[in-house]
């Protein structure tokens, strides 16, 4: 049973025969065999097309059965089903109504005997279709996901772009924290808004892997400097040993900053430019975090940016 290059196999050309008898020997009115056709083919309309049902129903099914052995690579769900269906079949209302009943049921279990015999043959072929089927259909849900994932990534770039236009400073850094949750959410890294504790405003929270962080996020037009990272620091450490930090700052840190926190750090960095790289989806943010986390906790920097990241990996 051909299914892709590197399968060989085929229904055999006997087991084809044994479907195109069994077929036309089920049904004995034209009427009732032509709706069991149809009901069969409903997702092949080209193949209903070229079945001429004026003609007997031997015929039908002959010229039937020789369309998907022609086809077989492109009509192996039809063969199967078929197949499967009526070696199935263990009565024959249509058949039991006729007049000589009898003799017709007898002839049908006899083909589908027939058929099923070969259908047990070919075990192992069904269940390479049913699994390369039950493949395809994961690879089109993959691909679905995955198209979602690049039209939302998409969304939201745009929407950084805009704000990166905008005019008015003081939405954008609202607009910012909104934007910053839906980044973060479409990577599943469980966003929290901002939110109010006694004496502080937290910008939001996140996890990753197994540990949870504050957030601190400013898009503002100078560089944050060191007191507003000291301020930071001192925040993270009410929270407990086991909380750690991002602090998002769109035009960056100025160097006595980073200098501060060059050697011992309970938060990590971003930037514009590490946005724009999981934007254009140079780096997953993931990636970006776990980098940045890895480098804090060898070197007790800070900061880390995404352009070392990239020449590291090359």
């Amino acid at each position: 049973m051909q299914q892709d290059g590197a399968r060989n196999k085929t229904i055999p050309a006997s087991a084809y025969n044994a479907l195109a008898y069994a077929l036309w020997r089920v049904i004995w009115n034209k009427d009732d065999f032509e709706r069991y056709v149809r009901g069969m083919l409903r997702d092949h309309s080209e193949l209903l097309a070229r079945l001429d049902f004026g003609r007997t129903k031997r015929e039908t099914s002959g010229e039937l059965v020789n369309l998907l052995q022609a086809s077989e690579a492109r009509y192996l769900d039809v063969s199967v089903a078929l197949m499967l269906d009526i070696a199935g079949m263990d009565r024959f209302p249509n058949l039991e109504r006729q007049v000589d009943s009898t003799e017709k049921v007898a002839l049908a279990e006899a083909a589908v005997a027939e058929l099923r015999r070969w259908t047990g043959k070919q075990q192992e072929i069904i269940k390479e279709h049913e699994e390369h089927a039950a493949a395809i259909a994961e690879s089109a849900k993959k691909a679905q996901v995955i198209r979602a994932f690049t039209e939302a990534h998409e969304d939201l770039k745009q929407r950084f772009l805009v704000m990166h236009a905008a005019a008015d400073k003081h939405q954008r850094g609202r607009d910012f924290e909104g934007f910053i949750n839906a980044l973060f959410a479409l990577y599943d890294l469980e966003p929290r808004a901002a939110y109010i504790l006694e004496h502080e405003q937290i910008d939001g929270a996140f996890s990753f892997d197994t540990d949870h962080y504050v957030l601190e996020a400013k898009w503002w037009a100078e560089r944050i400097g060191r007191r507003e990272l000291d301020v930071f620091k001192t925040n993270i450490e009410r929270k407990g040993k086991n909380t750690l930090g991002l602090y998002v700052s769109m035009s960056g840190f100025t160097s006595d900053a980073l200098a501060v926190y060059s050697l011992s750090t309970p938060f990590i960095t971003m930037d514009g430019g590490d946005f724009m790289a999981v934007l254009d989806q140079r780096i997953r943010l993931e990636e970006l975090l776990a980098a940045k986390r890895k480098h804090a906790s060898q070197t007790g920097h800070c900061h880390l940016p995404v352009s070392k990241i990239f020449s590291e990996s090359e």
